[in-house]
């Protein structure tokens, strides 16, 4: 006879936010449904996370720090630009869609709840954003993209140019896979920061 265990409260009121925030968004979602969904009370939901804003902000930490751990590992280390980026960019798409109804939640929330739920994302995000920035500084400074290049404004055009494609299947049928349309992201991506000529 096996017994059932419970995932720990705080990974249950996590998955539960997650829920909730999703499908009512910031404002409407209450810490009294959070609770309810994770199986538990407000006082042990409140015990874990003081505040609601506390919650969303943990929602998306625990997301970003899953990318910011694979990007200290050896997958962005082959010495090869193309190789590190599509790593990145394959396990930024698995996080997009593992999480695509909270990603687009926080799009549609970005116009009503701007100040609250896009500086929770914005930062919760950054050290993910810094690692790609001082990655690209690196390969400026090895010659593998160009001296000119703003490592900020790539990193930025990469990660839209991802998260499109979760908006564009969501809209209609593709006729490519993934794989494909990242192969193609990268191509276009890599070809767009090589050094100019002359650049070594």
């Amino acid at each position: 006879m096996s017994i059932e265990v419970k995932p720990k409260a705080r990974d249950r009121i996590l998955a539960a936010a997650a829920k909730v925030f999703a499908e009512q968004g910031v404002k409407g979602a209450t810490t009294r449904e959070i609770a309810k969904v994770a199986d538990v009370n407000e006082t042990t939901l409140f015990r874990n996370f003081q505040t609601k804003e506390l919650l969303l902000k943990a929602v998306v930490e625990k997301s970003a720090s899953e990318i910011s751990e694979a990007l200290s590992g050896p997958g962005m280390s082959n010495n090869d630009l193309r190789k590190d980026l599509m790593y990145y960019a394959v396990i930024y798409n698995q996080e997009l869609n593992k999480n695509e109804p909270m990603v687009r939640m926080f799009i549609g929330e970005a116009h009503r709840q701007k100040e609250q739920a896009c500086l929770i994302a914005v930062n919760a995000w950054q050290p993910v954003k810094d690692k790609l920035i001082a990655y690209m500084d690196t390969a400026k400074e090895q010659g593998k993209v160009r001296k000119n290049l703003d490592s900020e404004m790539a990193v930025d055009v990469l990660k839209g140019m991802i998260l499109a494609h979760l908006f564009r299947r969501g809209m209609s049928p593709v006729p490519y896979t993934t794989d494909e349309y990242l192969e193609t992201v990268l191509d276009i991506f890599v070809q767009g920061i090589a050094p100019l000529p002359g650049e070594s």
